[in-house]
């Protein structure tokens, strides 16, 4: 049975930082591209960020370029989401995702992990 479990979300104050984590179980995580997603309310999910199975290529949305940092440990079955000088508009509901380079979308889902970024 797959599994994407996020970890990490809490209340941060602007210019903050958090990292999220996600522990993947129920299949090789060496061999998939794994991402992290977001949604706020009333908003539409967007993606954050993706690495790509060995590590060697990672995309950005443009809310997180260059303040955010996307890795992973596939000996672990962890993949990070290190987040730096967070805003308000970064509150949302945060996924981990499995396969986000497939072109039909990410294939499983985590059940997300919230980050509110507020004073």
């Amino acid at each position: 049975q797959v599994q994407l479990v996020e970890s990490g979300g809490g209340l941060v104050q602007p210019g903050g930082s958090l990292t999220l984590s996600c522990a993947t179980s129920g299949f090789n995580q060496d061999y998939w591209a794994i991402g992290w997603f977001r949604q706020a309310p009333e908003e539409a999910r967007e993606e954050v960020s993706c690495i790509s199975s060995s590590g060697e290529v990672t995309r950005y949305g443009e809310a997180a370029q260059g303040r955010f940092t996307i890795s992973r440990d596939n000996a672990k079955s962890r993949v990070y989401l290190q987040m730096n000088d967070l805003k308000p508009e970064d509150s949302a509901i945060y996924y981990c995702v499995m396969d986000c380079l497939a072109a039909e979308g990410p294939i499983y889902w985590g059940q997300g992990t919230q980050v509110t970024v507020s004073s």
